[in-house]
């Protein structure tokens, strides 16, 4: 059995199975599901700099910041990971970043915010384009996964597979991970021309979503996050280099402030732990004391006055 087909036998459970009933509270009550969006490999001045026309809509339309930081580590899995759990790398124990011929499956050391959000009755979903990601995967916290046998070089599949995830189950939490423009940075280096194509394609894949979820009539309640895991320089990614750490971090929904740059809060710095914090908060889920992570509440309210 392929390792595709193994991963999808351990997560289809029949749909709220052994979860809560009744869903929490929420604090913004218009946000009633969350869609996480990672492009791997993503530096905030390559967007910038892309033909992005999607994210920079969301960046007009939503609050954000081209500061955000992701772990020391500054590589794929820990990382996200991190995004995930809310806690850094030495706490989660996942701290290497390629496929393991492990004997029996290892997971992280704290529960995701899918096995959080499944447990008060969400319905949760990953779609990957690396197979290094099957440590998020425990089984019984999703509904859905999808990840490849080997990394997909094409976001359109992921992309593909994502819409149909959306159409046929409605998660209320659902990742997507694109690695098409971190497998270009290293491929062609960060910042080359084969790179800003990814990530125009990128681009556009982020709008395929979105389109999804206006089919399906989620759109206007759902937050999108989209960030990234690490950035780069040269061929590569490497911890504490501030071209690796700095990722973008835009919020997107109702209740998020429109046009927001998250840097005119002075003591703000978002990290990538605060992604998993910030879904707990929306989703009315409990901040955990051992959270590294922090709810990012500026992003959300009406736009401050000039």
């Amino acid at each position: 059995m392929t390792k595709l087909g193994r991963i999808l036998m351990a997560a289809a459970l029949p749909f709220g199975g052994g979860v809560a009933a009744a869903k929490p509270e929420r604090p913004v009550p218009a946000i009633e599901r969350v869609l996480i969006i990672s492009i791997d490999g993503l530096r905030p001045d390559r967007l910038l700099l892309a033909d992005t026309p999607v994210l920079h809509r969301l960046i007009r339309e939503g609050s954000y910041s081209f500061w955000a930081q992701t772990t020391a580590y500054a590589i794929t899995l820990p990382s996200h990971v991190s995004m995930l759990t809310g806690v850094n790398p030495r706490k989660h124990k996942i701290e290497w970043n390629v496929d393991l011929p492990l004997k029996e499956p290892v997971y992280p050391a704290y529960p995701t915010v899918f096995e959080m959000a499944r447990r008060a009755g969400y319905r949760t979903a990953l779609v990957a384009g690396k197979s290094k990601f099957e440590p998020l995967a425990r089984p019984g916290t999703l509904d859905a996964v999808r990840m490849p046998a080997q990394d997909e070089k094409d976001d359109a599949h992921v992309a593909a597979e994502a819409a149909r995830v959306i159409r046929e189950l409605r998660p209320d939490l659902l990742f997507v991970h694109f690695p098409a423009v971190d497998l270009s940075g290293h491929d062609f280096g960060w910042g080359s021309a084969e790179q800003l194509g990814r990530i125009a394609r990128a681009d556009a894949h982020v709008g395929e979503l979105l389109a999804a979820l206006r089919a399906a009539g989620l759109a206007d309640a759902t937050l999108v996050l989209v960030t990234s895991d690490h950035g780069g320089q040269g061929r590569t990614h490497d911890a504490y280099d501030p071209r690796s750490r700095f990722i973008p971090w835009i919020a997107h929904g109702p209740g998020v402030r429109p046009g927001y740059d998250l840097t005119q809060q002075e003591e703000l710095q978002i990290r990538t732990e605060d992604t998993c914090a910030t879904v707990c908060h929306v989703l009315g889920l409990s901040l955990l004391p051992y959270f590294d992570g922090k709810p990012v509440l500026a992003a959300f309210g009406p736009a401050p006055a000039p």
